[in-house]
């Protein structure tokens, strides 16, 4: 019989993310500041500041995962109460239908609520295509992205012949020939 020995657990979706270091909650002695450089000052500012940032950021994730949990487990509850909703409708539409139905013959009654019921369907679906053609895209966010993608693009050298001077190397500039031309 083989020995069976457990393995290590392999990262993946279920594995817990590295902590980063810990924010001291209490006065920590540091070395003299007199004595030190002001490399090591940059540098040991630059990591407490990295470590608050990470501790702050992970600080929000813990509470807007446990805040998102509560929010879908109470959805449940907003979701019954919906498909309840929606399925007592069914009995209103037939209710409506029996009490027209007193003046006017039983298919006659339910006909009409069907077509009630298409014609306010209708209705929703046109209110909510008209409203779709009203969105637009969003014009400044475009052209931001566009300037930042044009302002960190590489710009290409354009090598020119020996016969002009070599002043200013100049950014190639986009060809204007028309198309099939």
């Amino acid at each position: 019989m083989s020995q069976v020995t457990s393995t290590p657990p392999r990262p993946g979706r279920h594995a817990k993310p590295e902590s980063p270091p810990a924010v001291p909650l209490s006065p920590v002695t540091l070395p003299p500041l007199a004595d030190a450089s002001l490399g090591d000052l940059v540098r040991d500012a630059a990591t407490y500041f990295s470590t608050l940032f990470r501790a702050e950021v992970e600080l929000a994730k813990a509470e807007l995962t446990a805040e998102a949990r509560k929010g879908a487990k109470s959805s449940i509850f907003f979701v019954l109460a919906l498909t309840i909703v929606l399925f007592s409708l069914f009995f209103l539409f037939i209710t409506i239908a029996e009490v027209i139905a007193i003046w006017l013959p039983q298919w006659a009654a339910f006909a009409l609520v069907f077509v009630l019921m298409l014609a306010v369907a209708a209705g929703c679906g046109l209110v909510g295509w008209r409203r779709m053609r009203s969105i637009r895209k969003p014009e400044r966010t475009i052209s931001t992205v566009r300037d930042t993608g044009a302002a960190l693009a590489p710009r290409r050298v354009v090598r020119r012949s020996d016969s002009e001077p070599a002043s200013e190397p100049r950014a190639e500039q986009p060809s204007a020939e028309q198309p099939g031309g």
